[in-house]
């Protein structure tokens, strides 16, 4: 019984929407068109937040880099100093050479291009390693006063950066879903609204055979539902392409070099299609339930 009457729904679902092509054609798109852009705000999302917390690894170890031509009574005395510094739990040298086969090693296959150097450019240096946020500033300020000390890398200022950006992409985001929300709902409200116009008679004849509210409005509930899951998977489609294509643009090579993570497209596709689904369902059902409820409560 159950299942005949899910049947009977979405055969009427569809046959409404072959009745209406032009009409619900243009409903997908606008809903897809939304659901994009919300896709392209949680990408972005994603990955600042991702990239703000692999900057926050590295929150509590600064960077301090010797004078060229430094001799080793200048390290030694340098590293004294900034071991008995508050709040510097740990100092490791790190000579320049060291340095060089670790950028080779974040280069990965391009490490060749760094073959051909005519000499070592990097300084000898310090990682610093701190306690706290606190400490990190005050260390940071005192380690550049030393005199042998040529600059000190911190990315507090960066990491503060980030986090402002993560925040204003979230509350935008936010802002922008539960703007398209309304409108998606509106959209699907009034296309339901039109269907139902143009059923109106046969509505009437139903209702005065007996068919109850329930019977009279599931089909048009579906068409809904089914509008929604149709733009969730053009709109999750078109989303893994644009993304897909600006990784391809930037390229992993770049983004190891520059040492940032990136979110894999299939990764992050099977979220925003689980998302996306929820929210198309939801948008499609709720539309259409404000729409046929006006008629029924007539």
């Amino acid at each position: 019984m159950i299942m005949s009457r899910l049947f009977y729904n979405l055969k009427q679902s569809f046959v409404q929407m072959g009745r209406n092509k032009g009409m619900y054609f243009t409903t997908i798109m606008a809903i897809t068109a939304m659901m994009l852009i919300l896709g392209l705000f949680f990408v972005s999302l994603v990955n600042v937040n991702m990239f703000a917390r692999s900057i926050e690894k590295d929150y509590n170890v600064l960077q301090v880099y010797m004078k060229e031509g430094a001799k080793k009574t200048d390290t030694d005395d340098v590293a004294k100093q900034l071991e008995a510094m508050d709040g510097v739990e740990k100092v490791e040298f790190v000579t320049k050479d060291a340095a060089l086969g670790t950028l080779k090693e974040e280069w990965g296959e391009n490490a060749y291009l760094l073959d051909n150097l005519p000499e070592n450019p990097l300084p000898d240096s310090f990682n610093v390693y701190v306690k706290n946020k606190d400490a990190a500033n005050k260390v940071a300020t005192d380690a550049k006063a030393i005199k042998q000390v040529d600059d000190v890398v911190y990315y507090q200022e960066t990491i503060e950066k980030l986090a402002k950006a993560s925040h204003f992409v979230e509350m935008g985001s936010l802002i922008a879903m539960a703007f398209l929300i309304i409108v998606s709902v509106v959209i699907v409200a009034n296309t339901i609204k039109l269907t139902v116009f143009n059923r109106e008679k046969e509505i009437g004849i139903m209702k005065y055979l007996g068919a109850t509210d329930s019977f009279v409005r599931a089909p048009f509930i579906w068409c809904g539902i089914i509008v929604g899951i149709i733009s969730a998977l053009l709109a999750t489609g078109a989303t893994y392409v644009i993304y897909d294509r600006v990784v391809d643009i930037i390229g992993t090579d770049v983004m190891r070099i520059l040492s940032v993570d990136i979110v894999s497209p299939k990764k992050l596709m099977r979220e925003l299609l689980t998302m996306f689904m929820g929210l198309g369902v939801g948008i499609g059902a709720i539309g259409s339930m404000i729409s046929i409820r006006r008629f029924l409560d007539k």
